[in-house]
């Protein structure tokens, strides 16, 4: 395994500074923004696909460094109910799908989408309760009208491209469990895997190591993202989890992101490395960083610390005691 960064936490700095700024802690990793909710301060993707040269330089930057790109990231929401937000996330997604395939990089990461909950909506809707029943109703539409069609069309394209699709297991989307990734990619392609980011399980109650067993089973993790929760009962017996306060509100919030062993030890990090290792996943852990209360240069640099202290990088040797 190799450990990497979601570059966006340091799209203030130029390409090259953020280059040797993340090389220099210690990563072996990038993981690039492209457009919609990442932004894209170190991937203008349009000027990438206009020129040949330029996306020659674009690698020569990465690996002359020793680094590598292990995805492309385009979080949006091309399903949405507001048709210039949906236009601009599919458009931003295609274009992606064909620069990592331009580029040679396996994987682009992105959101499932969520509609609204008919064809007039002007709002994302995500039920999350059966009952009552037109809750089961809506989901039943999102799914067969919006989310499938979709996915086969466009899963069926980047695999086409030999592109794989980690789509985020992110709460108030349609994809957000392992049981919804590994439905949709039943009904699509095995292009659809997850980028599996244990934060967003944890708040929902899923523990990382069994849904790694699970998705890796079906060799369904394309990608890995690094970042943990705290999960604070106290508030949690007085909001929920599906808690709705703003990020901000940590004192008073059910969950919290930190950053990687601030939530959980270090010893459940290195369980899932192993789970990782075990059911078939060799590649990057990518950190990403949404700690309320560090720095990003603190919060990066303790995770750089926790996982390094427990990630697996070279190949297993031959078990020479048996």
């Amino acid at each position: 395994m190799k450990l990497g960064v979601f570059t966006v936490l340091f799209s203030e700095m130029s390409f090259e500074q953020m280059l040797d700024h993340v090389k220099k802690e210690g990563v072996k990793a990038v993981e690039i923004g492209t457009g919609n909710y990442p932004g894209n301060a170190h991937c203008k993707v349009d000027e990438l696909l206009d020129s040949e040269e330029k996306r020659k330089d674009f690698l020569h930057q990465v690996e002359s460094r020793g680094l590598m790109i292990s995805a492309l990231s385009c979080h949006g929401n091309p399903l949405s109910p507001d048709e210039e937000f949906a236009r601009v996330s599919h458009e931003t997604f295609v274009k992606t799908v064909d620069l990592a395939s331009l580029l040679g990089i396996p994987v682009v990461n992105c959101f499932s989408g969520v509609p609204g909950d008919h064809e007039g909506a002007k709002y994302p809707n995500w039920p999350v309760t059966p009952w009552p029943n037109e809750y089961g109703d809506v989901l039943k539409w999102q799914w067969e009208e919006k989310l499938i069609p979709y996915w086969r069309e466009w899963g069926l394209y980047a695999k086409d491209k030999n592109v794989k699709i980690g789509l985020e297991l992110h709460g108030g989307f349609l994809v957000h469990t392992p049981y919804t990734l590994l439905k949709l990619r039943e009904e699509t392609c095995d292009a659809i895997g997850a980028n599996l980011d244990p934060s967003h399980l944890w708040w929902q109650g899923i523990d990382p190591v069994a849904a790694i067993k699970i998705l890796g089973k079906a060799d369904a993790i394309h990608h890995f993202h690094a970042k943990d929760t705290y999960i604070d009962q106290d508030n949690v017996n007085m909001y929920g989890l599906t808690d709705m306060q703003p990020y901000g509100e940590v004192r008073s919030r059910a969950w919290s992101f930190r950053s990687v062993g601030c939530g959980h030890s270090v010893q459940e990090w290195s369980d899932m490395i192993s789970a990782l290792r075990t059911y078939g996943y060799d590649y990057v852990v990518s950190i990403e960083h949404e700690d309320p209360l560090m720095s990003i240069n603190e919060g990066f640099a303790r995770a750089v610390k926790n996982l390094n202290d427990v990630i697996i990088e070279e190949t297993p040797a031959e078990m020479w005691w048996v």
